[in-house]
């Protein structure tokens, strides 16, 4: 028997639904307990369970906020996501827009320089050990490091946030793309050259189709760090965005919101996540 046929057998996707759906059931139960329950029954600073504002701390429980307070915020937000009543006052859509456009802009950027060039580097081997330095003391920068130099220069939040995604997105696209293109079989580039196929035909009809899964994996890895990135940037940067709206709410010590937004981040994350890598499925090679 062969091992894919095993492997499709023992793959029970319902199984996996249920699991996933029982963790979750656990995990709220033990998150209601903790805060409304017996085991919520901790005593706190009467003063900060007041400050914070959360239901629970009036009787001196914890005053982290249970499932049910956060379910019910939840719902608010998502009734009217996109309102807008002022700089410090807009709604999670808002918010969410504003940062998956930086995303989206410092991700293409990097895409136009990174994809390209990781062509050059990964078809030469002089360039590669040209860049290979620059590359290694270059890709290590954690990208917020970035961002005071981003505002000294440009001058602009907006533009400074998007260039530190570029910067964050560039690194992983460049690699992968120069690893793809340079793990082209040999045999297939000896083919183009005995039937006298031009660089340009070579590396559009042969390059490319081989090493689009690589570039791909790149690209899935860059988004994962940019959508990281974008959060802390905003705290940085201000006025608006998701991880404003989370600084913002910590300074309102509004917990329940921070911890929607967390939520949110999160489902967003995966949703870029989930389509790239749909569109890396469909440059792979099946069997």
């Amino acid at each position: 028997m062969k091992k894919k046929d095993v492997a499709r057998r023992t793959d029970n996707p319902w199984a996996a639904r249920l699991l996933s759906v029982a963790l979750l059931a656990g995990f709220l139960l033990v998150w209601h307990a903790a805060t409304g329950g017996t085991a919520g029954q901790a005593v706190v600073d009467p003063e900060y369970a007041a400050l914070v504002g959360s239901a629970a701390a009036s009787g001196g429980q914890s005053p982290f906020p249970g499932p049910m307070e956060v379910g019910a915020q939840l719902w608010q937000h998502l009734r009217d996501p996109f309102y807008d009543r002022g700089p410090n006052d807009k709604g999670i859509g808002v918010q969410l827009g504003y940062s998956i456009a930086r995303v989206l802009a410092g991700f293409s950027l990097a895409a136009l320089l990174a994809i390209p060039l990781g062509f050059l580097i990964g078809m030469s081997r002089t360039v590669y050990r040209a860049f290979d330095p620059f590359i290694q003391v270059l890709k290590p920068i954690s990208p917020l490091a970035w961002m005071p130099l981003a505002l000294y220069t440009i001058k602009d939040a907006n533009t400074s946030a998007v260039f530190v995604i570029f910067i964050c997105s560039v690194w992983p696209m460049l690699v992968n793309t120069a690893f793809g293109v340079g793990a082209v079989r040999q045999d297939w580039l000896n083919v183009a050259r005995t039937l006298q196929v031009s660089r340009l035909r070579t590396a559009l009809q042969v390059v490319l189709p081989a090493a689009a899964p690589t570039i791909m994996t790149g690209m899935r890895i860059s988004v994962g760090i940019a959508w990281l990135v974008i959060v802390a940037a905003e705290m940085l940067i201000g006025g608006t965005g998701i991880g404003y709206f989370v600084w913002n709410e910590w300074n309102n010590l509004s917990i329940a919101n921070i911890i929607c937004a967390i939520l949110v981040i999160g489902l967003v994350g995966m949703l870029l996540d989930t389509a790239l890598a749909r569109a890396a499925r469909l440059v792979s090679y099946r069997e």
